[in-house]
């Protein structure tokens, strides 16, 4: 699995990035099909509530180059399980029996379903019911229609409306988490909260987030009409929206009291390091004394970028590892160049993968103080692997750890100062964080 690409599929409306390369691709697992609510926390303007959560990984297998005899050994025991585990898999589902009663089950459909049979469908169909059968929420088989919209743009920007939506892993309910100011979206009246109904003639429950996004996309100028349902609205809001080129920001910052920099961080796509640099850079030049790292409602993203984004921090050292089921560990870096500043980290339960590795990693070298509330708990990684025809399988294939050599998966990352979320400013009022008391707290600490 050497020379491999950037994966990142994101949970956010229109904002499928890939990088082609042909191999297969590690990814961490979609934090936004979990479809937490947030907290109730209030929004400010650039959006913290990105539902994305995938985070991608550069997972490089290295030779070590000795000639070990017992390593050698190891290893081709390794790949000698491996195959036969492989084997098994296939035995399993091509066994005669097995291809006897889908003959006989394809009998019965072609003599019974009383309607015309789409083939194609049926056979994506079983593909997909073979991958769902692991019982594994984040494994998943793409058609080639699908796997096609993940690949689409490595820029950050699409044609879409400017919405991030998440949707319930149990229920399939999908719900606009964030609406982009200055966007169709928000021009065309949707708003924080609203849960999709339709899509067109779609029902918004009927598929996963990453296939219906590619009915919300379209070309610059067409129109998409969304069915939604609303609090305190009796009857379903329809509208439609003008879809145009969309540009999403990830970073944002301003300086607080003190000469505290506050940075929020929706999401860590590619261009998301730059930008974070920049706004770095930016509130030093103002003077910055301390910083604040905002990553509460961030889902994820790439995993090069937050390793980038914890270098400019952090000594030399591990920041992450993963480890597969035969033992292979990946060590992710950061190296000897670094900056000493008073940091304070805000997370809360929406604050997975990426998100939670940044968190682990300042929490392990002891560089910040956390505050906030316990993580999501996102510690599997994926791997995605395109198909000859197109399609493309996404399967769990290993777990990361923090520096420390901590499994956070289904258990998070515990805050240096527990403090539930409380919006302390006038109802209706524009985010302010000052208002904010996780913030307030945050700047506490860092006193």
């Amino acid at each position: 699995m050497g020379n491999q690409e950037n994966f990142e599929p994101q949970g956010q409306e229109g904002l499928h990035r890939y990088q082609e390369s042909g191999q297969p691709h590690q990814e961490w697992p979609d934090a936004w099909l979990q479809g937490q609510d947030g907290q109730g926390k209030k929004k400010s303007g650039f959006g913290k509530g990105a539902a994305v959560g995938s985070l991608v990984t550069l997972l490089v297998v290295t030779a070590v180059l000795g000639g070990l005899w017992l390593g050698a050994k190891a290893g081709r025991a390794q790949r000698s399980t491996q195959a036969e585990q492989e084997e098994n898999t296939k035995d399993a589902v091509s066994r005669s029996d097995v291809e006897k009663k889908v003959g006989e089950i394809a009998g019965l459909i072609d003599q019974y379903y009383y309607d015309d049979i789409d083939e194609k469908a049926l056979v994506e169909g079983m593909y997909t019911g073979m991958v769902e059968g692991l019982g594994d929420p984040y494994s998943a088989y793409y058609t080639a229609e699908d796997y096609k919209s993940l690949t689409e743009s490595t820029s950050g920007v699409y044609y879409g409306i400017g919405a991030v939506l998440t949707q319930n892993i149990n229920t399939k309910v999908v719900t606009i988490l964030h609406v982009y100011p200055g966007t169709p979206a928000e021009e065309a009246g949707v708003k924080d909260g609203d849960m999709i109904v339709k899509v067109g003639e779609i029902d918004g429950d009927s598929m996963e987030l990453s296939e219906l996004v590619t009915h919300i996309k379209g070309e610059e100028g067409t129109t998409v009409h969304l069915e939604l349902l609303r609090e305190g609205e009796e009857n379903h809001v329809e509208l439609d929206v003008v879809r145009r080129q969309i540009e999403v920001p990830t970073v944002q910052h301003q300086m607080l009291e003190g000469n505290v920099g506050f940075v929020q961080v929706s999401e860590f796509s590619e261009s998301t390091p730059e930008q974070f640099e920049a706004a770095i850079k930016e509130l030093q030049g103002q003077g910055m004394a301390s910083v604040i790292v905002d990553l509460r409602d961030n889902p994820g993203g790439v995993l090069q970028s937050v390793c980038k984004m914890l270098d400019l921090f952090l000594p030399e050292g591990v920041l992450v590892y993963t480890e597969d089921k035969y033992g292979n560990r990946t060590d992710f870096k950061s190296d000897k160049t670094h900056m000493e500043i008073p940091m304070a980290v805000l997370i809360n339960g929406n604050s997975a993968s990426a998100s939670e590795i940044f968190a682990g990693a300042i929490k392990d070298y002891k560089y910040g103080t956390l505050v906030g509330t316990t993580s999501f708990g996102k510690g599997i990684v994926q791997t995605i692997v395109p198909m000859d025809d197109g399609s493309a399988v996404k399967v769990t294939m290993a777990k990361y750890f923090t520096p420390n050599g901590n499994y956070i998966h289904d258990v998070g990352i515990s805050p240096d100062i527990e403090l539930e979320y409380e919006y302390q400013g006038e109802e209706g009022e524009e985010y302010n964080p000052l208002h904010d008391n996780q913030v307030l707290k945050a700047l506490e600490a860092l006193k």
